[in-house]
């Protein structure tokens, strides 16, 4: 049986966009993501304003589109792909991490999966498959639904590096979570590591070719996906084995996959891809991939919403407040998430942590993104740094009341309510 194979390069800001391209052939892309199917980008927003590690880089996303373009892909048959969540505003994240500015630079059509999509009931797209699941028809005894789009259709992942606060680790498999889950994707949170497995199962039979890139230009250490201590890692890694690029990530962190991923070890027991680093070929530069960042991990300097999250989910606070997450009573979750994540800890630390890294070239190349000329293969000249990058005070807090508004607009419990005194009244 080959190896999984995970590709690992060396970057910087000047060769950034060829590395990229070799980085996709060397981990051999053109093999499972076929030219004639749509191709799915799928864009990683972790938070909707900019924090280095936190989501899908500007360069990252137009790394992959020039080298497909390069390759031979049609344009026509690639799209930029969001999911939405109650507590993160896509719309304002592609606009803050710059990434529409990628899509429509190279005129490709910008998916939001939750506006006019289709969604389809799982059993109608995998059939017995779902006999096999380790947790979701517990979850959803009435089953859930995917985007019908995503049946046939080619997804190349675009996670980054960095750390989470329910996963310990969070890239290619966590990736699919907002995707292919609709409403109550929470209710998976005590389930977590078996709902990325299960999700793994339906990746694979539903989608044509599936493939991960992942960008740790910047990776985030500490309470993710949001809450980090970010750092410029000029490294990049990219695999058709979701579970092999997940476990180098890992290792690269400082973790033994095996050990501390739960979800890597549950995928690779069950043979969905390699978690153990000792049998995955690494191609590039293979010293690269032997470095150790000695992460701190996520559990070592929680947040006060991460240690509240945790107490929910798997401590005290779980028989008292968890059955509400499951009722009309649920925003109250995500207007706590948003009012600490946004309104007070952003304003309060973000330009503190991220100040090192805003020096970086990576820093500097973000600032001045769409200002900067690149050569073909990078950006010989990624202009200076610009330490105003985040810009804070009234127009912030205006945005954050705006984001605790729709945390409720957009809460699915409310949103079924209305759909059901809707449906009464024409009774």
């Amino acid at each position: 049986m080959a190896k999984s194979v995970v590709s690992v390069l060396k970057t910087k800001p000047s060769t950034v966009l060829e590395d990229y391209h070799r980085l996709m052939n060397l981990a051999r892309y053109q093999d499972v993501i076929d030219k004639t199917a749509d191709t799915g980008l799928k864009v990683n927003i972790s938070w909707h304003f900019f924090y280095p590690g936190s989501s899908t880089t500007p360069w990252q996303l137009d790394g992959v589109i020039r080298a497909m373009k390069a390759d031979g892909y049609p344009s026509e048959l690639i799209h930029a792909c969001h999911n939405r969540t109650v507590v993160i505003d896509a719309h304002l994240g592609e606009r803050e991490n710059k990434q529409i500015d990628v899509v429509q630079a190279h005129g490709l059509r910008n998916v939001h999966l939750y506006e006019g999509e289709e969604w389809i009931d799982v059993r109608d797209a995998v059939g017995d498959l779902t006999k096999k699941f380790l947790c979701l028809n517990e979850v959803y005894p009435k089953g859930f639904s995917i985007p019908k789009r995503f049946i046939g259709e080619n997804i190349i992942h675009l996670p980054t590096i960095k750390t989470h606060i329910f996963t310990t680790t969070t890239g290619a498999m966590k990736n699919a979570f907002g995707g292919l889950l609709n409403e109550h994707r929470h209710w998976t949170h005590p389930v977590i590591h078996e709902t990325l497995v299960d999700l793994l199962m339906i990746q694979k039979k539903i989608h044509k070719g599936l493939f991960a890139v992942m960008d740790g230009t910047f990776a985030g250490d500490g309470p993710g996906p949001r809450c980090m201590v970010p750092y410029a890692k000029d490294i990049l890694l990219a695999s058709q084995d979701q579970v092999a690029i997940d476990a180098v990530a890992a290792k690269l962190m400082g973790m033994d996959p095996l050990r501390d991923c739960k979800f890597i070890r549950l995928a690779h027991d069950l043979g969905l891809g390699c978690g153990d680093t000792r049998d995955i070929e690494i191609v590039g530069d293979v010293e690269a991939a032997k470095e150790n960042w000695h992460f701190d991990g996520p559990f070592k300097n929680m947040t006060f919403a991460s240690k509240n999250q945790h107490r929910i989910y798997w401590g005290p606070l779980k028989k008292p407040l968890e059955w509400s997450l499951k009722t009309w009573l649920a925003p109250w979750s995500y207007v706590a998430s948003v009012a600490y994540h946004d309104m007070f800890w952003y304003p309060r630390f973000a330009k503190e942590k991220m100040a090192p890294v805003i020096e970086s070239g990576w820093g500097k190349l973000f600032a001045n993104w769409g200002k900067v000329k690149d050569d073909g293969k990078g950006f010989p000249d990624v202009g200076p740094a610009n330490p105003e990058l985040i810009q804070l005070g009234a127009k912030h807090f205006a945005e954050g009341m705006r984001l605790v508004g729709m945390a409720v607009a957009e809460s699915p419990e409310l949103k079924a309510r209305a759909r059901r005194k809707a449906a009464q009244s024409h009774v």
